[in-house]
């Protein structure tokens, strides 16, 4: 099970990849994601993404999902804008209800996800681009504007 997709409007049943070690990718401009739109700035966005089933080390079905690309966020310090990369890896363990959830969660240093019915692909890639920006985004310490940082109120 292999597709590419730059737009999946269909959901994924979780399992049937893992078990099938299918692939399915695509691209996604992450302004168009509702918990991202405020937090990118109106520069380039664009994210590749792939979302491999696999199994874990102990022989679990998994997802595997990679993102790749760069996002143009605003310093919190400066206030100007600069390229944020995404090179993220996350295997995400899956549970077939709440109870194997609560067990895995417990169990497991790995992110869990509940994939009883057909998940949607761009809510898992929203999730994981959500975990991987940063809480305050800053330029190095010697990239921001100097005009800027040392202007007072």
């Amino acid at each position: 099970m292999g597709a590419r997709s730059d737009d999946p409007r269909g959901k994924l049943d979780a399992f049937r990849l893992a078990r099938e070690r299918g692939i399915i990718e695509g691209r996604v401009d992450p302004r168009r994601l509702s918990r991202l739109a405020d937090l990118i700035t109106d520069g380039p966005a664009l994210v590749a993404w792939r979302i491999a089933g696999v199994a874990d080390a102990m022989g679990r079905p998994a997802l595997a999902v990679e993102l790749n690309g760069t996002l143009t966020l605003t310093c919190q310090r400066c206030l100007g804008d600069f390229a944020w990369s995404i090179d993220e890896r996350t295997e995400l363990l899956l549970a077939k209800d709440e109870r194997e959830l609560a067990d895995l969660d417990a169990g497991s240093d790995a992110e869990v996800v509940l994939a009883a019915q057909p998940l949607d692909p761009l809510t898992l890639i929203e999730d994981e681009l959500v975990l991987a920006l940063p809480f305050a985004p800053r330029h190095p310490d010697d990239a921001c504007s100097t005009e800027l940082t040392t202007r007072r109120p």
